[in-house]
């Protein structure tokens, strides 16, 4: 018979399913990531579809049957983030945020610290300006990718050699080992300037707010983007599709 409870939720990805329905995927603040089906949801007098677009933050009323995917029968929506997906650089900043959390977290086990991460992200980003830079290179992007890695245990090294402790004449970053390498030991590391590797740890040790803030240079912004791809690949085997988009 199932049964029907209730959760926050932010909307990750939407996946047109059938003539009128929808396909969400979801990070719930109680259960983890979900699959739910949302029917009618495209039709024109549907009640509740523009409550569902990607990055919304709703509360959900499922329905939990025998299948892998939820029902969705009711929906309050609790922030838009309207701002953010109106507007093309922020709303692929946002898509880089979304399909991280999709991926690192994608079991159906509540993660409070993510969910609670993954809505700050998207409150920011209401607020965020264009970087001038491409969404890939966005320090409060890169910022919450690296907490992210955190918060699933994959937390990098970077003050330090991870193999030896030395704290100088750092050259690159080993995922396989999980953080930065000297010269006696970065063979077949990833090779990265010292200052990507501090513009990286800079955003992992600071709020997310100050992403913005840090200051990092163009060349620093993409060392850090190759700590974070490099991570997905090592631990994940996964690359990103907005990265690359």
């Amino acid at each position: 018979m199932g049964r029907s409870y209730k959760t926050e939720a932010i909307v990750l990805r939407s996946l047109r399913f059938s003539e009128a329905d929808r396909i969400l995927h979801l990070y719930t603040r109680g259960r983890g990531r979900i699959g739910a089906i949302a029917k009618g949801v495209r039709k024109t007098k549907s009640r509740f579809g523009a409550r569902l677009e990607p990055l919304s933050h709703v509360e959900l009323l499922l329905h939990e049957g025998a299948g892998e995917l939820q029902t969705i029968t009711g929906v309050e929506l609790l922030k838009s983030h309207r701002a953010a997906r109106e507007d093309t650089y922020r709303l692929n900043v946002g898509l880089i945020g979304a399909e991280a959390m999709l991926r690192l977290f994608g079991e159906p086990e509540a993660n409070e610290r993510a969910f609670a991460a993954l809505s700050r992200f998207l409150d920011l980003l209401d607020e965020a300006r264009a970087a001038g830079t491409r969404p890939p290179l966005d320090p409060l992007a890169l910022g919450f990718q690296l907490k992210l890695l955190w918060l699933a245990g994959y937390l990098p090294h970077l003050t330090s050699c991870v193999e030896c402790g030395a704290g100088e004449g750092l050259v690159g970053f080993s995922a396989r080992s999980g953080g930065a390498v000297c010269a006696a030991h970065g063979s077949g590391a990833l090779r990265l300037s010292p200052e990507g590797l501090a513009g990286a740890e800079r955003l992992l040790s600071t709020p997310l707010a100050d992403a913005a803030a840090a200051g990092l240079s163009e060349r620093a912004r993409r060392d850090a983007l190759a700590v974070v791809t490099s991570s997905y690949e090592e631990h994940g085997g996964f690359r990103l599709r907005t990265l690359t988009a």
